[in-house]
């Protein structure tokens, strides 16, 4: 007997028919066999229990066989039928084959002759079922698929978008939108470690009810985070197993992943969903990929950080040397003038005469004063030269 019985309705008031196909013929081979004598209640049964196989005489009180297929087409039922005829009844089985019939027993009918029927029918029906099934299998590994195709593509551009991001607010913002996203959750925060501490931090958060965000830039207790933080392994809880943790407040349905830096912890994104509904390993493994392009912007920003800062500390040290330079500068030309005055004096006003040796002695010195003066302004520029306008840019 079959494990899964095909269902044949039979619409006859014969007894002797119904006798023969139903309870001779077609039990014995483990159909589930149903008969009914009137064509209005066939028609309600092949709509409410949609059976694999209708079998219906063409001569029927009321309503007859060929009204029963018009009527059985205008509801959409697909179940395959086979009309009964008697001798003499050829032209009625070819309209009713134009009606949508599949086949007609001529009554009175060997056994034989009514199982090949049926089987012929029914094995339409199975071939119908498994281009069905086959038809539905293909949608759902097409749409599979094209999710997939989606998450793929939006995870390219999400991660060319965070992986640019220096400003550390949008991308903070940045990673949770996209983490909300590819993960369908409702709430999402971020960890961050603090430098040169094992603490973590609150540094940002999505949909975060007031009680918990008010933690932001503290450590945050969810119960949770604690255990990724020590084992740097991704974590997804649902249902009962959150019911010990602090986080059961939030939703029902947990996904916690670590953002590492060469094995190091460095961050935690934390996603959740208020229903039960787990994050299958599909949406587990978009979070991961998400927390690898934060972990590389994270580190990008440290860098562009770490690096203005060296900027501008070598900005500040260059104003300072040149800012030392000009102090020197003008500690010299103060000396020249020092010197020069009183040898301008004995040049061009002390009385007496000076012989030879004499002025040309001083005039020397003054022409090695000037010539002093002239190498130091040379070598010491002042602090808004061009050098000073390169270093700023």
């Amino acid at each position: 007997m079959p494990a899964n019985p095909e269902k044949i309705l039979i619409v006859d008031n014969d007894p002797q028919i119904t006798d023969g196909i139903a309870r001779q013929t077609l039990a014995p081979l483990g159909y589930r066999v149903q008969v009914t004598g009137d064509a209005v209640q066939a028609l309600d049964l092949a709509l409410k229990q949609s059976p694999d196989l209708i079998i219906s005489n063409m001569n029927l009180p009321g309503l007859s066989g060929k009204d029963l297929l018009v009527a059985l087409a205008s509801q959409g039922i697909k179940s395959p039928l086979i009309v009964i005829a008697e001798q003499g009844q050829e032209q009625d089985a070819i309209q009713a084959f134009r009606l949508g019939a599949i086949d007609v027993i001529f009554w009175p009918a060997r056994e034989a002759e009514v199982v090949s029927a049926v089987e012929r029918a029914l094995s339409l029906t199975r071939e119908s079922r498994a281009r069905l099934k086959l038809a539905a299998q293909l949608k759902a590994a097409n749409e599979e698929l094209e999710q997939r195709l989606n998450e793929l593509t939006s995870l390219l551009t999400i991660s060319k978008a965070v992986v640019s991001l220096t400003d550390q607010g949008e991308l903070f913002s940045r990673i949770l939108e996209d983490a909300l996203k590819v993960s369908e959750a409702d709430i999402a925060w971020l960890l961050l470690r603090e430098e040169n501490s094992e603490t973590f931090l609150l540094r940002a958060h999505l949909n975060l009810p007031q009680g918990w965000a008010k933690h932001l830039n503290q450590p945050l207790d969810d119960g949770v985070s604690s255990l990724v933080a020590g084992s740097g392994e991704s974590l997804v809880l649902h249902g009962e197993a959150l019911r010990k943790f602090k986080i059961v407040a939030l939703g029902r349905s947990v996904g916690v992943i670590p953002i590492k830096v060469q094995n190091q912890v460095i961050g935690l994104l934390l996603v959740v969903r208020k229903s039960d509904r787990e994050f299958n390993p599909e949406a587990q493994a978009l979070l991961e990929a998400m927390a690898d392009y934060a972990s590389i912007s994270l580190m990008n920003a440290r860098l562009f950080r770490a690096l203005d800062e060296a900027a501008q500390s070598a900005r500040s040290e260059e104003r300072r040397r040149y800012a030392s330079l000009q102090s020197i500068r003008e500690s010299i030309r103060a000396q020249v003038m020092v010197i020069s005055n009183p040898l301008n004096l004995v040049l061009s006003e002390m009385p007496g005469e000076l012989n030879v040796e004499q002025k040309k002695a001083l005039e020397a010195v003054q022409k090695a004063l000037d010539q002093f003066t002239r190498i130091t302004e040379k070598t010491m520029p002042q602090v808004d030269t061009p050098v000073e306008r390169t270093i700023e840019t």
